[in-house]
């Protein structure tokens, strides 16, 4: 998809220096399909595209960019299947192949002599961007079903969450009808059963399952990309467990850079040398007050601490209790796993 938002972006002019930086989009990222691209990405690349041109003209372009084979494995899925349902139910199941399925799903319900399928939507993103990844997924399922039994299906309706545009001509040619519903509670496209059930007319017996496996396999070989801040936090709990108080200088040597370009990328990522430290030291004081039987004189001398009194203090500060009680509360007490801010909230101790 990123892949996708990418070409898009080029062909409706948006300036690259806009998304050229984000995770991901580097060619080596962008051509190996086991990237797994976190789905900011696409949502910005996507939000910049409707700066350019409106969410309809976006959901267009990106169908342009989606001939067959241009989403891997997913596309044969449904179009090698004995079917279109159910290659369009393969499609669904294993559609963290082409997207993230925390910000995004595809559902498929059958009522007697119709068939829906919606594309639900979750991310945090703005409308406009919204409405053209909704629009062009539909548009998606349409083709991909059609190529699947080698004819143009055409829906018995189609729904959008979005307002009607003012001339909808290039939408209705991407869905093959003019029924389309505006502002509609879901985002929706609804095909005669008979159309998805029809046997496919190239259909190889034991190809999906071949194709199964191959989706499952590149799932589970997949890996998240990280960005620096995930790297540098890696590298400082990596230093924190060889020494009990790592210095600037350490980490910026494990991280090849200078002590002053360490300092100034945390700044960039909204933190600090002496916050991400207290923050290891934190995760790692209470995983000692949880899973060993240390003393707390122990574990200040295992963390970096003068003495157990410093110790004590910093727990307090932390949690409001004392290394005795967090101890007796375990692991789920209050507060107790939120060692290191997550990725994408404020990092900067409150002032």
């Amino acid at each position: 998809m990123t892949r996708l938002g990418v070409g898009a972006a080029r062909q409706l002019g948006v300036p690259a220096h806009g998304y050229a930086h984000l995770l991901g989009t580097a060619p080596e990222h962008l051509e190996d399909d086991l990237c797994r691209i976190p789905a900011a990405t696409v949502i910005r690349i996507a939000e910049l595209s409707t700066v350019q041109a409106s969410w309809s003209e976006l959901a267009v372009v990106l169908a342009q960019h989606s001939d067959i084979g241009a989403l891997g494995v997913w596309d044969y899925l449904i179009t090698s299947a004995p079917t279109p349902l159910e290659g369009l139910r393969d499609a669904a199941a294993y559609f963290a192949a082409v997207a993230d399925t925390d910000a995004e799903s595809m559902r498929i319900t059958e009522d007697g002599e119709q068939i829906t399928i919606s594309h639900v939507n979750q991310a945090d993103l703005s409308h406009e961007a919204a409405c053209a990844i909704r629009a062009y997924a539909l548009g998606l399922y349409t083709r991909r079903a059609g190529e699947a039994a080698q004819r143009r299906l055409i829906p018995v309706r189609v729904t959008l969450e979005a307002e009607a545009p003012r001339r909808y001509d290039a939408l209705a040619d991407l869905y093959g009808t003019r029924s389309i519903d505006f502002e509609a509670p879901d985002s929706s496209i609804t095909f005669l059963t008979r159309d998805l059930k029809t046997p496919a007319p190239h259909n190889q017996p034991g190809l999906s399952a071949v194709l199964r496996r191959h989706a499952e396999q590149t799932l589970a070989a997949a890996f998240p990309l990280r960005d620096w801040l995930d790297l540098f936090r890696t590298a400082l709990t990596s230093v924190h467990a060889e020494a009990a108080a790592p210095t600037l200088s350490t980490i910026a040597r494990r991280m090849a850079v200078s002590p002053r370009t360490l300092q100034r990328r945390l700044d960039e990522h909204g933190t600090t040398w002496s916050h991400e430290t207290e923050a290891v030291r934190r995760a790692h004081i209470t995983g000692l007050l949880h899973n060993t039987d240390l003393s707390v004189d122990a574990i200040a001398a295992r963390s970096g601490y003068a003495d157990a009194r410093a110790l004590r203090r910093a727990v307090h500060r932390w949690y409001g209790t004392t290394p005795a009680a967090l101890r007796h509360l375990g692991p789920e007490a209050p507060g107790a796993r939120e060692h290191t801010p997550r990725r994408g909230s404020p990092a900067r101790p409150p002032q």
